[in-house]
């Protein structure tokens, strides 16, 4: 069958569920990972043929495509912070603005000489932990997760990504020993309400896990009181409490570490605009 003819189906059964640009992206993506053909070939070959065999993949994603799979499930990776990343349904699919708060842990710490020891709590996909690994070497790195799913796709990009992290099968609901005082402790926590689902897109709603996106709408900072309290114990003096956040709890979130003692307390919005990171000083 002829490649364009493929591409042709895909805007004809995807159009009007995404939109003519984001449809083509797909399919440059499709193309790339299973034919490993780069976009600009259709242009240069307008009449490239392509097997039966090399047609099923592709058409087997059309048909996920249709049911809300978000394109990193079914080619079961991403790109994060320049680095590649395994994602599957089990972990969050790593978003743009998690890599700002990322790179705000990496401006503010990269100048210390010192070995620092960074826990990133509710690592699902590794993708925080790993990211600080690759650019503070000579850190000492753990990714906690209450998930043990999760924390088999998080070693496993690890090893992809060539570096050493430490992960803990933990629930910072519960009560957690670890006998680590660390200099930075980040978390990327459950923080969606269930009141604001309906502001969510129906490809997280049916596919992304659940445990990693929600809390209810009567006690929504649960995690955060709950990792503030571990911190409180096993971050240093001085040392530092990074956090994404829901935007609109952003002024509970600062008073939740004013009352228990954090300051120097930064707010921070991501390249939508809303308030998404937040830095605090035990």
């Amino acid at each position: 069958m002829l490649l364009r003819e493929i591409k042709i189906i895909f805007h004809l059964e995807l159009d009007t569920l995404y939109g003519k640009e984001e449809v083509a992206s797909f399919f440059f993506i499709l193309i790339e990972h299973y034919l490993n053909l780069e976009r600009f070939v259709l242009a240069l070959h307008p009449d490239i043929v392509i097997s039966k065999e090399d047609e099923q993949p592709l058409f087997e994603s059309l048909a996920k495509l249709k049911l809300n799979h978000p394109i990193q499930y079914i080619i079961g990776q991403t790109t994060f912070m320049e680095l590649d990343f395994l994602v599957d349904e089990n972990v969050l699919i790593p978003r743009p603005e998690t890599e700002e708060l990322v790179q705000w842990i990496i401006d503010e710490t990269k100048h210390f000489k010192k070995q620092l020891k960074i826990l990133d709590i509710g690592t699902g996909s590794g993708c925080i932990a790993i990211a600080l690994a690759k650019n503070l070497p000579g850190s000492k790195i753990y990714g906690l997760d209450v998930s043990d799913a999760a924390l088999a796709v998080a070693q496993n990009n690890a090893t992809l990504n060539e570096v050493e992290v430490t992960f803990i099968l933990a629930d910072i609901l519960k009560e957690v020993a670890i006998d680590e005082k660390f200099d930075v402790i980040v978390s990327n926590p459950p923080y969606v309400r269930e009141l604001e689902k309906k502001e969510m897109a129906q490809n997280v709603l049916a596919h992304e896990p659940d445990l990693a996106l929600f809390v209810t709408d009567e006690n929504p900072l649960i995690f955060y009181e709950n990792i503030v309290a571990f911190a409180n114990q096993n971050l240093k003096d001085d040392g530092t409490l990074f956090f994404e956040i829901n935007q609109y709890l952003a002024n509970e979130t600062q008073q939740l570490l004013k009352a228990n003692n954090f300051g120097e307390i930064e707010l921070r919005k991501d390249i939508f605009g809303n308030h998404r990171m937040i830095k605090s000083v035990k």
